[in-house]
């Protein structure tokens, strides 16, 4: 074969396809496209109502497609239960803070490892994450109840994280939370996109936060993506905000 032949480009890890979900008799997702490559930071912004939470339930599998596809590193998941998605890879943080409020901090990443990869070292895994939140190592032994919104958010991520996914659909992070804590959190998830190869899809609110962490956007708007763009280019529109 001759040494000049280009390879083929590789699948990204997360391609959705003219996407089409309901709730009963309300169309909700019009056809969305997206996609999320290994390494990469994709945010997807819109106003409450957009149909930002929608797509990544029915990435998930939590809701089932109307119509359309979606596919894990080329493979097509669009009806797969849940369960078999979160095990090809997938983890999701929602909007709210989902921690077990009556376990210990070390307890709570723990039970995320129950998700983690056949074989997979938990300890090695805990250790990971306690240096990247050091704060998670310190309280290993408190309830996590007693913690604060944005200590919470991170024992969610923590939970995430233990099972070592491939992909993150992570929804509204910085929601509620102060802006000291949001770029600790942004900084951290750029990390682990960088140097773990971590695809992370973020729904997000907060346009200029999410677009100083994000490779690449996604605007919707009445369930429809309206517009792709690099991060970088939309930081320099004078306008975006007109997109919401």
């Amino acid at each position: 074969m001759p040494s000049d032949v280009a390879a083929l480009p590789t699948a990204p890890l997360l391609r959705v396809r003219d996407l089409h979900a309901a709730y009963g008799p309300k169309q909700v997702l019009h056809g969305v496209d997206l996609e999320v490559g290994a390494g990469e930071i994709v945010a997807l912004m819109g106003h409450n109502g957009a149909g930002k939470t929608t797509t990544i339930r029915t990435v998930l599998g939590a809701l089932r497609a109307r119509s359309g596809s979606v596919e894990l590193d080329g493979r097509a998941v669009t009806t797969d239960p849940v369960r078999r998605i979160v095990r090809s890879g997938v983890a999701l943080i929602p909007s709210e803070r989902f921690v077990f409020p009556d376990l210990s901090i070390r307890d709570n990443l723990l039970l995320g490892a129950a998700n983690a990869p056949r074989g997979a070292d938990s300890a090695a895994r805990l250790q990971e994450v306690e240096t990247l939140f050091p704060l998670l190592g310190e309280r290993a032994t408190q309830h996590a109840g007693l913690l604060s919104g944005g200590q919470q958010r991170m024992v969610s991520l923590g939970i995430a994280l233990m099972a070592q996914p491939r992909l993150l659909l992570l929804d509204e992070p910085s929601l509620g939370l102060a802006p000291s804590i949001v770029e600790t959190i942004f900084g951290r998830l750029r990390s682990l996109a960088d140097t773990e190869g971590l695809g992370i899809l973020l729904l997000e609110q907060n346009v200029k936060q999410a677009l100083q962490v994000a490779d690449r956007a996604y605007v919707m708007r009445s369930g429809r993506v309206i517009l792709e763009e690099s991060a970088e280019k939309m930081r320099l529109r004078p306008d975006y905000w007109d997109l919401f």
